[in-house]
């Protein structure tokens, strides 16, 4: 069964500084580009069975660019479930209150608002094109005009960011009390402007103890106000953790849409194309604009279960016996795993390392 459908949108205002997913700005692409892509993309999902879906997934890019017209013609190409979560990446600067009115009006019944921060200058620093009262207007527009259920975004370990601004930050979640949080430490990729600026020494990371200080304090500060941390970057409240990512995590089948989009349906992991000549080509032929295929081995899978499983805080894996047993019982001898409920799941200790706990099953 595959009830979850991710759709790519890869057009931004700007693309941010420190942001390695594919997605162009709009200087690259215009009004006309993204109309043509949205027609492919209507037209690649019916390259699909009629699935009926549980979870509708917009992400990018910046999905909330589209005209609302457009996203509700690609809704009308879906067999969507009466309690489906139909979710929508939102930048605050590409909305205001008539389109979120419209945009709940079409079905959208969950927002991910793209905050990162509360403070102007780090906003600036990322790239971001909004500012603090924008993105404090487009949650309360959003609230006002009846969304129930929203998420929001925050990045932190940004350059010279200290505790205090952290603190900051987290008092303002705690007023808002937003439905469910991503926060990610900020990594740097390699092809972005932020690891140009780290070469050229005009940036630098966050000492590596004040950042594990941070997620301590995110971890803390959270749980005391409520929130479930049940994925090492997410968190939520009672009933509210995201239902198309942890199908993810859950190692569930999806199908993704769109260019460069991913997916795990029929036995394999897929990777479409990431240049528009190459997916409209394909479509043009009606063809699966696929660029990367990988048939899924049960030795494949088992491995997803376990490093996908591990991530749900809460829920964890089964205790079985299999190729994988011997290094799980020497990371529980270690410290980095626990037994519960019948269960391994990550201990304090484990969630602070948790890639070197992924890389040490992997191996």
């Amino acid at each position: 069964m595959c009830d979850a459908i991710y759709i790519h949108i890869p057009f931004c205002v700007k693309k941010c500084g420190y942001c390695d997913f594919l997605s162009f700005s709009c200087e690259e692409k215009n009004k006309d580009d993204r109309g043509e892509y949205v027609e492919k993309l209507i037209e690649e999902i019916r390259l699909y069975p009629k699935l009926k879906y549980d979870t509708v997934y917009f992400g990018g890019g910046t999905p909330s660019l589209l005209d609302v017209d457009e996203i509700e013609k690609i809704l009308k190409e879906l067999n969507i479930g009466e309690d489906a979560e139909i979710t929508l990446e939102v930048n605050p600067q590409t909305v205001d209150r008539k389109k979120l009115e419209q945009l709940k009006k079409i079905g959208i019944n969950r927002l991910s608002i793209g905050i990162q921060s509360f403070n102007d200058e780090k906003l600036k620093v990322l790239g971001r094109i909004h500012n603090k009262e924008v993105a404090l207007n487009t949650y309360n527009d959003a609230r006002e005009v009846g969304f129930e259920n929203i998420s929001i975004d925050l990045i932190f370990a940004t350059p010279d960011q200290t505790i205090e601004e952290l603190k900051k930050d987290l008092d303002i979640v705690e007023r808002l009390s937003p439905e469910h949080i991503s926060i990610y430490s900020l990594i740097w990729e390699e092809g972005t402007k932020f690891m140009d600026l780290l070469d050229k020494g005009e940036l630098d990371p966050l000492d590596n103890d004040l950042e594990a200080k941070m997620y301590e304090l995110i971890i803390e500060r959270l749980k005391k106000i409520g929130y479930l941390h049940y994925e090492i970057s997410n968190f939520s409240k009672k009933k509210y953790e995201g239902r198309h990512n942890s199908k993810y995590w859950k190692n569930k089948k999806y199908i993704g849409v769109g260019l460069g989009a991913s997916g795990y349906y029929e036995g394999i992991r897929y990777k479409n194309e990431i240049e528009f000549l190459d997916y409209y080509k394909k479509i043009d032929s009606n063809e699966k604009p696929l660029m990367e295929v990988e048939v899924v081995s049960d030795k494949d899978n088992l491995e997803n279960y376990y490093i996908l499983g591990l991530r749900l805080l809460n829920k964890g894996i089964e205790i079985e016996d299999n190729i994988y047993m011997k290094k799980i019982k020497d990371l529980h001898e270690r410290g980095y795993l626990k037994i519960e409920d019948d269960r391994y799941k990550l201990t304090s200790k484990g969630l602070m390392f948790s890639n070197d706990v992924f890389v040490e099953i992997m191996e």
